[in-house]
Formats: structure tokens, sequence, C-alpha cells
């Protein structure tokens, strides 16, 4: 056997070792950047989620206050009406 093709086979072997370490960690370095992006997109959803809810908590509580003005006037009037009849 050739000495020389020994070490070219060990060689071309290293190559295509190192290429193939290269590229594990190649997308190991990718898929940690886009877990990164979509874990900031999630932080994002959720907080704009949370402001939603607090707008919609604000009109809901906005919504019962007219009620309940509405309901004083409505009971308002009808105790001027009940003390007429009287």
């Amino acid at each position: 056997m050739n000495p020389f093709g020994a070490y070219a086979e060990y060689g071309a072997i290293g190559v295509v070792v190192v290429l193939f370490i290269g590229q594990i960690m190649f997308l190991q370095k990718t898929l940690t950047s886009k877990l990164a992006e979509i874990e900031d997109i999630c932080i994002k959803l959720i907080d704009r989620w949370n402001r939603s809810d607090e707008v919609r908590d604000r009109r809901h509580e906005q919504l019962l206050q007219e009620m309940n003005d509405i309901t004083d006037d409505i009971n308002f009037l009808k105790g001027r009406m009940n003390s007429k009849d009287a």
C-alpha cells in the first residue's frame, strides 16, 4: 500500500469531519439566534394581549359606571313620581 494514499485518505476523512463539525456549529448558532427572535416576538405578543385586556377592562368599568349613573337617575325619577302619587 502506498503511504501517500493512506495520508490522502486520512486527510480526506479529516476534512469531511471538520466540515461536518463546522456545519453542526453553524446550525446550532443559527438555531439559537432564531429562538431568541421567537422569544422576543412572544414577549411582544404577550405584552400586546395585556394592553388589550387593560383597554377592555377600562371600557367595561366605564360601561358599568354609566349604567350605575342611569340607574340612579331612574330611581330618582321613580321617587319623584311616587311622591306625587301619594
